[in-house]
């Protein structure tokens, strides 16, 4: 595994990034090899291609400034690990330096543990340079595109602020040994998150697996010192270490598990030498290391579980709607969800025309699925943007429906909502059947039916959904499969209706475009109870002879009035599906006996 290390003027000018076996560009905008803090290097300075043992560098027309390798600019050319190239006032290096837990570490010659008072208790010696470090925080976390970039600036934060570290590690320990690690042959636990080393020098990171497993078990920060610094010098120079790690004589592990990084801590290790090989720090130093360790670890989870909400909020609005993820926001999920009694609006839409398309489009069924999913895409995003919910998925059918979950729902800008979004799904649709033409057989069907209802979290032991339930689920249902029968693409109940009449503030003057007609009393199919059945469409879509003329028509009907409704309504516009489904329903004979104006549907 080849890795590449940028190292800029200062040490938190720094990061570690894997090379992924494809190619990549570096630069100061690049999307992951980004170079922010050098102005000598361009928006986009080279192009990296990994190899088995080395890496192509090519420098991109667009750069700028010169890139030196080996003494000299160069343009083209190979790095293999252990060496590097120089932009501006960056060194990049290739490494292919491995990480893995080690079980062998020896016991240390003292240890010590941490507890919360303790490290309360301590007082920084270099308070101020500390402080300079932490404040670089807020810029940071605001410039992590994501985890990994978390991961790095904390990682340089800890290098700036423990001056005595050599190598600092984000460390995983799991319940098991995976089946990868075992068929590989190592025994470790341990995973290495991301980890880096202040020089730039080849070596394995074999942090103590012993020590975190010490420190997550007690749940507190433990330090191991394998020599002291009046033996550090002396084993430095002999071959029998009392440390498994020729450049580190002491390492502390600091626990930072919650929901997030269950399992997780920073190993940070170093070295009593200073620069210049003399003795340069006490073991007491280590005090306020391990206290400042505390402190970006305790930021580092917090924004790690941050993170981890924010992705969990991102998947759960692919299964409930924004308005279900605002209400369970900071409330008990299993209070909001739980299933109650509420007055809902509820629309069924389904796509016709599917079976035919499929048939034509036999040779490319992924262009028809696309297709549908678009339009589908259409029908759920209408419903979001209109405050719904979306309950459920019948085939290439949706339901989705309105006065759930906010307690204060007013069921008539429900209503109005759940019609102002089967008209924008209408309208929305057609222009798509008009520019696609593989789509111009699809129709769609939109029934509406409010009332009672039990909706959230329903469902059996083993599946679960949140949706709506009860008779007028079912109502909307029949609506929407009796718009094909009766040529209209929205049909609504009288309930809906009267509640649109009747909504207020904004959803009143929505109410003033839309208008409906009362197609008449009919018994949907499979049910027993009477539907008093409208069609909505907005204002422009009949003129008003038309609907009063058909009107007068459905009142001779009704009274069994035949004849005379027949004349009725062949006097109006015979393009109005409503008028040909009535005057089917007559089919120029007398009303059955005890007709009492219900039209009884035999089929769905």
């Amino acid at each position: 595994m080849l890795e590449l290390i940028a190292q800029g003027p200062t040490v938190d000018h720094r990061w570690r990034r894997t090379l992924p076996a494809t190619t990549v560009e570096l630069g100061r905008a690049t999307e992951a090899y980004r170079v922010p803090w050098d102005s000598k290097v361009s928006r986009k300075h080279v192009r990296l291609t990994s190899g088995e043992h080395r890496v192509h560098v090519e420098v991109l027309p667009e750069a700028s400034n010169p890139v030196f390798f080996d003494g000299r600019e160069q343009a083209d050319f190979h790095v293999r690990p252990g060496e590097h190239f120089v932009i501006g006032n960056t060194t990049f290096m290739l490494a292919s330096d491995q990480a893995f837990g080690s079980m062998s570490a020896p016991d240390p010659i003292r240890q010590r543990t941490f507890s919360a008072d303790f490290l309360q208790e301590v007082t920084y010696r270099d308070a101020d340079r500390r402080i300079e470090v932490l404040n670089r925080l807020p810029e940071l976390i605001a410039n992590a595109s994501d985890s990994n970039e978390l991961l790095i600036g904390m990682v340089n934060t800890l290098m700036a602020g423990i001056v005595s570290a050599t190598t600092i590690g984000v460390v995983r320990r799991q319940a098991d040994i995976s089946r990868e690690d075992s068929q590989a042959g190592l025994n470790s636990r341990l995973k290495i998150i991301h980890w880096d080393r202040r020089k730039l020098v080849r070596g394995d990171f074999q942090p103590s697996e012993k020590l975190i497993a010490q420190s997550l078990e007690l749940g507190q920060s433990v330090l191991n010192v394998w020599q002291s610094s009046s033996t550090s010098e002396a084993a430095a120079a002999s071959d029998d270490h009392y440390t498994f790690d020729y450049e580190n004589d002491w390492a502390f592990a600091c626990p930072i598990e919650n929901e997030a990084t269950d399992g997780w801590a920073i190993y940070v290790a170093g070295s009593n030498r200073g620069p210049d090989g003399s003795d340069s720090i006490e073991e007491s130093d280590l005090d306020g290391d391990i206290k400042f360790c505390e402190l970006v670890g305790a930021t580092l989870k917090s924004l790690l579980r941050v993170k981890q909400l924010e992705r969990q909020q991102a998947s759960l609005r692919t299964f409930f709607s924004p308005l279900v993820v605002d209400a369970l926001r900071g409330q008990d999920a299993e209070t909001v969800l739980a299933p109650r009694k509420c007055e809902v609006s509820v629309l069924f839409c389904d796509l016709r025309g599917f079976s035919k398309t499929s048939e034509r489009m036999s040779g490319d069924l992924l262009g028809l699925l696309s297709r549908v999913s678009d339009s589908l895409g259409v029908t759920t995003g209408e419903i979001l943007d209109a405050g719904g919910v979306i309950g459920d998925f019948h085939g290439d059918a949706v339901m989705g429906f309105w006065g759930w979950p906010l307690e204060k729902s007013r069921p008539a800008e429900s209503a109005a909502a759940a019609v102002r979004a089967a008209l924008q799904i209408q309208s929305a649709l057609g222009r798509i059947a008009a520019e696609d033409s593989q789509l111009k057989n699809f129709t769609m069907g939109l029934g509406i039916a409010s009332g009672e209802a039990v909706a959230g979290k329903i469902g059996t032991r083993d599946q679960v959904k949140v949706t709506a339930f009860g008779p007028v689920v079912n109502l909307a249902a029949r609506l929407e499969s009796m718009t094909s029968r009766l040529g209209s693409p929205i049909l609504v109940d009288a309930e809906t209706v009267s509640r649109i009449q009747n909504s207020t503030s904004n959803s009143a003057s929505d109410a003033l475009s839309i208008q409906s007609r009362r197609l008449g009393k009919f018994q949907p199919f499979g049910m027993e109870k009477l539907a008093d059945v409208f069609q909505v469409f907005e204002t422009d879509s009949f003129d008003a002879d038309q609907i009063a003329g058909y009107a007068a028509a459905l009142k001779l009907f009704e009274t069994g009035e035949w004849p005379a409704a027949s004349r009725q309504l062949q006097s109006l516009d015979s393009s109005d599906a409503a008028v040909s489904f009535l005057l089917g329903q007559i089919n120029g004979g007398e009303p059955p006996a005890n007709f009492k104006g219900v039209i009884r549907m035999a089929g769905k």
